[in-house]
């Protein structure tokens, strides 16, 4: 939507969800276009929606940007308990949470702070806690962050690349000790509803079963492939998705936690494969978990520069007039859509995905049965 509006003189920037490498490369850029471009006041909002709520903001001249493109995490801080909708405030004489609806308390925050607009960066969940805040007085321009690259929108997120560079390098590295010992090795990697990083990380490392959540698997399929491997070269790498299930199964959930905007922690299924396989083929198996490893550390080049572009493309698509888009990259053409289209959605691989298509045709097991060739027969089971 466009349409004629006050001037844009002071903004504030506010990192939601959990942290991901680029947060910084994202806020220098929008920071820096908005000060040295048009002549705009920056102020940075701590610790996500958590900063709105309790009025925590900071002032975030050039000089406070400067010199982070290349850190880790974010400077403002994140939080990925809050929803504005129902924040937690207490909790009652049974010890039982409490919320509140605290939009209000946001939107007075907003005025008495003068900000013209806010940019929010943040993944599928502070995406959808931004909608509910959409309003005429409040203008929120989003940049999509998610290490799990599965924002509805965009081709791409920025982090994403440098979680599959760190998964990558750890697969590479296991596959020297499973080499070397005989071994199964299982890695789990994030992609709660998403195998974006299971998928590319196995490509790129060739591993040899790749398990998403999309694609169901059968430890029948997965023992019969892994058998066959066993005997030559002796060895197998396997990554799992944190959401993968079997099929006619469910995910592993680690633990839940009802205080939080994000309750559900899924965790687990890397060792439920491992112990698997190990009872099927008395075969040595080991179980590495990536998690919070994918998400820290500084941003790779590629991230760095798709998170500049993202920031400036948020204060250009601010300043062109436009009220509560995300910004987006499509066949390589930054844009942007309405920020309510990403909320509680998902963007999942493909089961016809080119990479999944790829990785069959050089025998990498996905857990299911091998499609059939357009002879009518299945593929045998070689490595």
């Amino acid at each position: 939507m466009t349409r004629p509006q006050a001037p844009i003189r002071r903004i504030g920037i506010l990192t939601g969800g959990g942290d991901c490498p680029g947060l910084n490369a994202v806020i220098r850029a929008v920071a820096k276009t908005a000060i040295y471009q048009h002549g705009i006041e920056v102020v940075g909002i701590r610790d996500g929606f958590v900063g709105l709520i309790e009025n925590n903001v900071v002032p975030l001249d050039a000089a406070a940007v400067s010199g982070i493109l290349t850190r880790g995490g974010t400077i403002l801080g994140t939080n990925n308990k809050c929803n504005p909708r129902r924040h937690m405030v207490g909790r009652d004489v049974h010890g039982e949470p409490m919320f509140a609806d605290v939009t209000g308390q946001i939107r007075e925050n907003i005025r008495d702070n003068r900000l013209d607009a806010i940019i929010v960066i943040g993944g599928d969940g502070t995406m959808s806690a931004a909608a509910t805040l959409l309003s005429d007085e409040i203008n929120l321009i989003g940049v999509p962050k998610t290490i799990d690259n599965d924002i509805v929108g965009t081709e791409i997120t920025f982090g994403f690349l440098t979680a599959v560079a760190t998964a990558t390098e750890a697969l590479d590295r296991l596959q020297t000790t499973a080499d070397s010992h005989h071994r199964v090795m299982v890695c789990e990697v994030m992609g709660r509803n998403a195998g974006w990083i299971a998928l590319t990380s196995g490509v790129a490392s060739g591993s040899d079963v790749i398990l998403m959540p999309e694609i169901p698997f059968d430890m029948d399929e997965i023992a019969v492939f892994i058998e066959a491997r066993m005997v030559r070269p002796g060895f197998a790498i396997v990554v799992v998705a944190e959401g993968a299930l079997p099929k006619g199964g469910a995910q592993v959930v680690a633990r839940h936690d009802p205080t939080s905007a994000d309750p559900i922690r899924l965790g687990g299924i890397g060792q439920a494969v491992a112990e698997a396989i190990a009872r099927r083929l008395d075969v040595e198996t080991r179980t590495t978990v990536l998690g919070h490893v994918q998400r820290g550390g500084s941003p790779i080049a590629a991230d760095r520069i798709l998170a500049t572009h993202f920031g400036h493309h948020a204060i250009q698509t601010l300043m062109s007039g436009k009220t509560n888009r995300m910004v987006v990259r499509q066949n390589h053409i930054f844009d942007d859509v309405d920020i309510a289209f990403a909320a509680n959605r998902q963007r999942l691989v493909p089961v016809d995905h080119p990479l999944i298509t790829a990785a069959r045709a050089l025998r990498t097991c996905f857990g299911d049965r091998p499609p059939v060739h357009a002879s009518g027969a299945r593929p045998a089971v070689v490595v």
